[in-house]
């Protein structure tokens, strides 16, 4: 039997390792071919190890293995310029595109909002939020120019959906991806391109699985742990697990790009285990 996106290409941002891998992976093993897109540096500012070459090289691997190409161009979200010559590269080597998922984010330490430094407030909307637009400004075209209609998927967070102390440029940031998932609907449903946000809770990747997430969900201890951190996560959720799984998000993805979800859109997908209900 065919792929549920048997033929199709995606194109991934934030593609190097985590979430990213994850859905070029599950999408390649339904048929996909892959446009993959990663900063793959360290970005000032943030304290936690991000990705690199090899990162990258590895969800290449990965997905070559599955007999589907792969694309690969190391790339920052915030560059109109080098993600437009990335995905109209990629579009010219693999002769289309139907899916978007712009997945690219960041996370940072911190602060009330009335003390947040402006450079920490203005990386993480740039990244966040004005990394998202200029993903769909540089890719719709190539989905409205093939004529088949076609699925883009932002990834927010339940942070998107609630507030939450010290992380205000990350709520707001994520909280502007609904209104733009929501516009790009409206303009986009004519031709027949479905546009929908994800909001998972804690997913168990390289983003959030280190020591700063871990104060940050305990600031009464000094050197936290993972086990500390799963017990206050656990406490979040409704169901008995302290984060998902990238593939979970993956899967929501799935739907979302194939045409089980070919009347969904506008719609904010919570993956959360219950957290919005708490």
């Amino acid at each position: 039997m065919p792929g549920r996106v048997e033929g199709k290409v995606a194109f991934i941002t934030g593609a190097a390792r985590g979430q990213g891998r994850s859905h070029a992976i599950r999408l390649a093993e339904e048929g996909a071919d892959i446009i993959a897109v990663d900063v793959c540096k360290q970005l000032d500012g943030v304290t936690f190890a991000m990705s690199t070459p090899e990162d990258l090289e590895e969800t290449v691997n990965q997905v070559q293995k599955l007999g589907r190409r792969i694309v690969a161009v190391q790339a920052d979200v915030r560059d109109h310029d080098a993600l437009k010559a990335a995905v109209d590269d990629g579009v010219a080597q693999l002769g289309r595109l139907d899916i978007v998922c712009a997945n690219a984010g960041l996370g940072s330490d911190g602060a009330r909002l009335h003390v947040m430094d402006e450079k920490t407030w203005r990386d993480m909307i740039d990244v966040n939020l004005t990394g998202v637009w200029l993903t769909t400004k540089v890719s719709v075209p190539h989905i409205i120019a093939g004529g088949r209609g076609g699925s883009v998927i932002l990834t927010s967070s339940v942070g998107g959906l609630r507030g939450h102390a010290n992380i205000g440029h990350y709520i707001a940031a994520k909280h502007g991806v609904v209104g733009l998932m929501r516009t790009l609907a409206w303009e986009l449903g004519e031709h027949n391109i479905r546009v929908n946000s994800l909001h998972p809770t804690q997913v168990n990747t390289p983003m959030v699985m280190h020591e700063e997430t871990y104060r940050m969900f305990r600031p009464d201890l000094e050197n936290p742990t993972v086990d500390d951190f799963a017990a206050v996560s656990q406490g979040m959720h409704l169901l008995p697990t302290p984060w998902v799984e990238p593939r979970d998000i993956s899967n929501a993805v799935l739907y979302l790009a194939s045409d089980e979800g070919r009347f969904v859109t506008g719609a904010t997908m919570t993956i959360d285990a219950g957290a919005m209900l708490k």
